[in-house]
């Protein structure tokens, strides 16, 4: 963890993450899941199955909980400054996501901001809106962190700083609240009689709440399927990564967003 990512890549072109994605490419597998470095798992990543043609950035991405079921984010932390241009095609990938992991129906894509009004946000987020509202996805706007728990929007972008803070800022309230929730339930005998009482709830809401439910998050828009987890990850969270590749696996992602990026360049 101490490498650098770029120079340890280069200095050991055998490294695990390589020899594992060089069997994606040459077709002996069909999906990489890495719980290993994330800079390391990006740069091999890009460097060996390359960009799809016409993506400008690839996008890591997540599923996050929300109260009428998932929401994709992206990106949670590939890019740490982008463009309008990148914002456009984090939608049209997050809206084939959507669709196809999901099963969503014309899913809605939003920016996170910092406000929903007309207006609102950075100069990025003001320079993206004209680019984003021309677009064919389903653009619903700005959105803030409680219209996205809220389940008010199915797809949200922003940039991969932003992105970050939000996932793990969100993944830190969530083992806040557990944490709380179980340390009042077993303060005393009538808390304790209680808590059996609400227990199905607050298994409900810890298992919402529990990134290794998720098991990894997709890096969309390189030529192959390529997952990346906490370096924490437990056996749950490997399990499920695991799971979540053959899953889109069987869904063709990769070539389903090959086809829309290629269908949006010859439509400009």
């Amino acid at each position: 963890m101490t490498d650098k990512p770029v120079e340890a890549s280069r200095k050991k072109p055998n490294n695990s993450m390589a020899v594992g994605l060089r069997l994606v490419k040459e077709g002996t597998g069909k999906a990489f899941v890495t719980a290993g470095n994330t800079g390391g798992a990006l740069f091999n990543a890009i460097s060996i199955l390359k960009r799809i043609e016409g993506v400008q950035r690839p996008a890591l991405t997540a599923i996050f909980p929300t109260r009428r079921g998932k929401c994709v984010v992206l990106d949670i932390g590939a890019n740490a400054d982008c463009r309008p241009d990148f914002f456009v095609q984090f939608g049209i990938m997050g809206s084939i996501f959507a669709e196809k992991v999901l099963g969503l129906k014309n899913p809605r894509v939003a920016m996170l901001s910092n406000g929903e009004e007309e207006g609102k946000g950075n100069q990025l987020i003001k320079e993206s809106k004209d680019l984003m509202m021309s677009s064919k996805f389903n653009f619903i706007g700005n959105v803030e962190p409680k219209e996205v728990f809220a389940g008010e929007t199915d797809v949200v972008v922003c940039d991969g700083f932003t992105g970050n803070v939000f996932l793990k800022t969100s993944e830190a309230i969530g083992r806040m609240m557990t944490d709380i929730i179980k340390e009042d339930i077993k303060s005393g005998p009538i808390t304790t009689i209680g808590g059996l009482l609400v227990k199905p709830a607050f298994n409900r809401l810890k298992s919402m709440m529990d990134p290794s439910q998720v098991g990894a998050a997709r890096l969309l828009g390189v030529n192959g399927l390529v997952f990346i987890g906490h370096g924490r990850s437990n056996s749950l969270a490997i399990f499920n990564g695991l799971k979540a590749a053959q899953n889109d696996v069987d869904q063709n992602i990769i070539e389903e967003i090959q086809f829309a990026i290629k269908n949006q360049i010859t439509n400009e």
